[in-house]
């Protein structure tokens, strides 16, 4: 892909190269910026056989499904990123000792023409109920739940969630 960025944040140079929307340097002014991945978390939700997924209502993948879940602020453990999210998407209160570590696996996420490359950190959490409600519908447009064999995953809208799902599936994790 290539970078959306053309110019030296500091010089305004064009002599700049950014290979791979990793490591932005500018041959004029020896500026570096370092884009490194981003830290997110997801919540794989079950209850019984079934697993919760949400349909996104906003770019990237808008109407695609995903998991409850996004990123990690500065100064928050992955487990409070996840009770965070949960509580900010679901209205959930959640605690992470409720949490069972899943697994990780990478992702792109192109926001904005801006490729983030993401360590997508994924959580197991057993509901009691199916009733869940949405209380972020500018990111949340629908609430599915699936048993794991019948999951859709041509709908899945990120790769990395594909992955784990598949990876559920197998009894891999």
């Amino acid at each position: 892909m290539e970078s959306i960025f053309k110019h030296c944040p500091n010089c305004t140079s064009t002599n700049i190269e950014f290979p791979n929307n990793v490591r932005f340097l500018c041959h004029d002014c020896g500026f570096t910026y370092f884009h490194n991945i981003a830290a997110a978390v997801a919540v794989v939700f079950r209850h019984s056989d079934r697993i919760l997924f949400t349909v996104r209502n906003m770019e990237p993948d808008k109407g695609k499904l995903d998991l409850p879940g996004g990123f990690i602020d500065p100064e928050e453990t992955a487990q409070e990123a996840a009770c965070r999210e949960v509580r900010e998407e679901l209205g959930m209160t959640i605690l992470p000792k409720q949490l069972r570590f899943l697994t990780t696996f990478p992702n792109n996420y192109l926001y904005k023409n801006v490729p983030y490359r993401t360590m997508d950190i994924f959580f197991e959490c057993v509901l009691h109920d199916e009733q869940v409600n949405i209380v972020a519908p500018d990111e949340i447009k629908a609430l599915q739940w699936f048993p794991l064999n019948e999951i859709p995953e041509e709908k899945i809208g990120f790769v990395s969630i594909r992955t784990v799902i598949q990876q559920l599936k197998a009894h891999q994790i």
